[in-house]
C-alpha cells in the first residue's frame, strides 16, 4: 500500500514564530466540558466525541442541555466535536451532572484528550479497509483506563486520526494518525510521518500503539523543555523518529515494522457529499450538512429522532461540520433526506452551503471584526439568484472560508479561498494554500497566497466576487 501524503507545518511560518510556539509560557487554555471559555456571548463549553460517535440518547441530552443552560443551538467542530455556547459562567456542576448521565463525560482527568476523528463513513460505504469506528471506541477507552497516566498531560490539541484506508482523516494534520491497510494491518504516522517514515502495526494493536505514541511524544516534550503542544511544534533535535517510536512499542509488546517514505500532502481529506449513501449490505446512511456548522437543538432532535427510527441508534458528527446517519433501508434513507432537508439541513449534493465556512465571529467573538456568518449566509443566499455566482459549481472548487481576524480560527486545509473580514462592512479575499487545517480554536496565518491576487470587496458585493475567486482558484 501506498503511504498516504503527510502534512508539515504552515509554509509561511516564520523561524521566530516556530519557536514562539515551540517554547510557550502559558498553560494551553482549550475549552471542555469543565473548563469553560468565557466569550462576548456567555461561556463556551466543547464536548469531546471521540471518532463523532454518539447515540440516540447522548443526541438528546445534548439538545435539552443546549436549550436549558445555553442559547439552544450546537457548534459543530473540525475535530468532529461538539461546542455550547451562551453558558453561565456558574453552570459547570450542571452542566457537567447532564453530560456525566448520558456517558458524555466519562473521565473528568482525560476531558480534554479525547480528541479522536475517524472516518465517518466507516463500515458503510465499502471504500474502506478497515473499522475506524472501533479503533476510535478502543482508543478512547484506553485513555479514559488511564493505563498511562502521562497521557492526561497532553494538550487539548493534540489530535488522533483513525482512517479506515480510504484517506479522509489521514489528511487532516493529526499528531498520531493510523491508517488501515488491505493486508489487515495499520500504518502509523506521526505528525509529518517520523523523521520520513512510517510503521505498520497490526490491526488488534492500533489503540494501544496510537497511546503509546502519544507517550512518545510526551517524552520528546519533556526533553526539549519547550512545552510543545503538538508533534509539529517539537524542535528538530528532539523529533520522534520512526526507530524510537519503533523501540517504545516494542518495549510495551506492539511490534512494527519500518515502512517506506511518506510526502508532504496538499489537501485535505474529503468530506461526505450530503445525500443517500449506499452500502454494499443494503443499508443506506444519510450525510447530512449544517450550514456553518451550527443547528438548533429543534434540528438536532430531528437528526437524533431519524437516527432512533433507522435502526442503527447512531449519529457520526463528522470533521467538515455534517452529520452522518446510518441505518436506513433505501426508501427510509430517501424519506429522511427529505424530512432534513425540510428543517433546513444540506442534503443536496449540488447545494451552494457546500464547501462553505465560518469562524465564530460577532457577536459571539470579541476579537472579530464583523458578523460573518450573517454576511456568508447572505453570500450562499444571493448566489442562487444571482446568474454569475450561481451557476454550475465545479467539483474541484475550494473551500471558501469566512473568518472575522487574521486568527482565521477553524480554517480549511488545502487550497482554499479566505474571506478575511478587515471592518464590519468589508472582506479581502485571497487564495491560499495550507499544508494542514487549523483546530477548533488555534490561531493561524492562513497559509501562503498562492495565485488569484488579492480582492478588497464590500460585504454586500461578496456573493459574486467569492463565486469569480472559487471559479478561477
Amino acid at each position: 500500500m501506498p503511504i498516504p501524503p503527510t502534512t508539515v507545518p504552515p509554509a509561511d511560518e516564520a523561524p521566530s514564530e516556530a519557536a514562539s510556539r515551540r517554547a510557550r509560557g502559558r498553560d494551553d487554555a482549550c475549552p471542555g466540558a469543565l473548563r469553560l471559555h468565557p466569550a462576548d456571548d456567555g461561556s463556551l463549553a466543547r464536548v469531546r466525541t471521540p471518532g463523532g460517535l454518539l447515540t440516540v440518547h447522548q443526541a438528546r441530552a445534548l439538545a435539552r442541555v443546549s436549550e436549558v443552560l445555553g442559547d439552544g443551538r450546537l457548534d459543530l467542530t473540525s475535530r468532529g466535536n461538539l461546542q455550547l455556547r451562551g453558558l453561565d459562567a456558574a453552570c459547570g456542576g450542571e452542566l457537567a451532572a447532564g453530560l456525566r448521565e448520558a456517558g458524555l463525560l466519562p473521565s473528568e482527568r482525560y476531558d480534554r484528550v479525547r480528541n479522536i476523528v475517524a472516518s465517518p463513513l466507516s463500515g458503510l460505504d465499502g471504500a474502506g479497509c478497515g473499522d475506524a469506528t472501533a479503533w476510535a471506541r478502543e482508543l478512547d477507552a484506553t485513555l479514559c483506563a488511564g493505563a498511562w497516566g502521562e497521557l492526561s498531560g497532553l494538550s487539548g490539541r493534540f489530535l488522533f486520526a483513525m482512517d479506515d484506508g480510504r484517506g479522509d482523516v489521514a489528511a487532516l494534520g493529526a499528531d498520531v494518525t493510523l491508517i488501515a491497510t488491505r493486508d489487515g494491518g495499520a500504518v502509523l504516522r506521526m505528525g509529518s510521518g517520523t523523521d520520513g517514515a512510517a510503521l505498520e502495526v497490526r490491526a488488534r494493536d492500533v489503540p494501544r500503539a496510537a497511546a503509546l505514541a502519544a507517550v512518545e511524544f510526551l517524552t520528546r516534550a519533556g526533553e526539549s523543555g519547550t512545552r510543545a503542544w503538538r508533534v509539529r511544534e517539537l524542535p528538530g533535535q528532539h523529533a520522534v523518529t520512526a526507530d524510537g517510536l519503533a523501540a517504545r512499542l516494542a518495549d510495551e509488546g506492539v511490534e512494527a515494522v519500518r515502512i517506506g517514505h511518506g510526502k508532504p500532502g496538499d489537501a485535505p481529506g474529503t468530506p461526505p457529499a450530503p445525500g443517500v449513501v449506499s452500502g454494499p449490505d443494503g443499508r443506506h446512511a444519510v450525510s447530512v450538512l449544517v450550514p456553518l456548522g451550527r443547528v438548533r437543538a429543534a434540528q438536532w432532535r430531528l437528526l437524533a429522532g431519524l437516527a432512533s427510527r433507522s435502526g442503527s441508534g447512531e449519529l457520526r458528527v463528522t470533521p467538515w461540520r455534517g452529520v452522518v446517519l446510518p441505518g436506513f433501508t433505501a426508501d427510509g434513507a430517501a424519506a429522511a433526506a427529505r424530512e432534513v432537508a425540510e428543517a433546513g439541513l444540506v442534503t443536496a449534493p449540488d447545494s451552494p452551503w457546500v464547501g462553505v465556512g465560518a469562524c465564530t465571529g460577532r457577536p459571539g467573538c470579541a476579537k472579530s471584526l464583523a458578523d460573518v456568518r450573517a454576511h456568508a449566509a447572505r453570500a450562499v443566499t444571493e448566489s442562487v439568484a444571482d446568474t454569475v455566482a450561481g451557476g454550475p459549481r465545479s467539483p474541484d472548487a475550494p473551500p471558501v472560508y469566512f473568518s472575522g481576524c487574521e486568527r482565521r480560527c477553524g480554517h480549511p486545509g488545502g487550497r482554499w479561498v479566505d474571506a478575511l473580514a478587515t471592518s464590519g462592512t468589508d472582506y479581502r479575499l485571497t487564495v491560499r494554500d495550507t499544508r494542514e487545517p487549523d483546530g477548533e480554536t488555534d490561531g493561524g496565518t492562513g497559509g501562503g497566497e498562492t495565485g488569484g491576487g488579492v480582492t478588497d470587496v464590500a460585504a454586500d458585493q461578496l456573493a459574486a466576487a467569492v463565486a469569480a475567486a472559487r471559479g478561477t482558484a
